[in-house]
C-alpha cells in the first residue's frame, strides 16, 4: 500500500530530528514508525473503552489489592 503524506516544515524538522536521534536513515521510514506508533496508541484507547475489557482490568486490579491487603 502506498500512502502520500504532506507535512509542514516544522513537523518535517521535528521528524528529521527524531529520526537522527534514533539512527533512522530515511525520514520516510521514521514517518512510518511514527504513524504505526500513533495508530497503535489510538487502537489501545479504543480497546480500553470496551466495557468487558474495562471490567476485566478493574477485576484484576481488585484482586491485586486484595492480595496486597492480605499480605500486609
Amino acid at each position: 500500500m502506498k500512502l502520500e503524506l504532506s507535512i509542514d516544515a516544522s513537523l518535517h524538522a521535528d521528524l528529521k530530528a527524531v529520526a537522527e536521534h534514533f539512527g533512522v536513515a530515511e525520514i520516510g521510514a521514521m514517518a512510518v514508525i511514527a504513524v504505526t506508533q500513533w495508530v497503535a496508541a489510538r487502537k489501545a484507547e479504543l480497546d480500553n473503552r470496551d466495557p468487558d475489557q474495562r471490567y476485566f482490568v478493574n477485576e484484576a486490579l481488585d484482586d491485586l489489592l486484595d492480595r496486597q491487603k492480605k499480605s500486609d
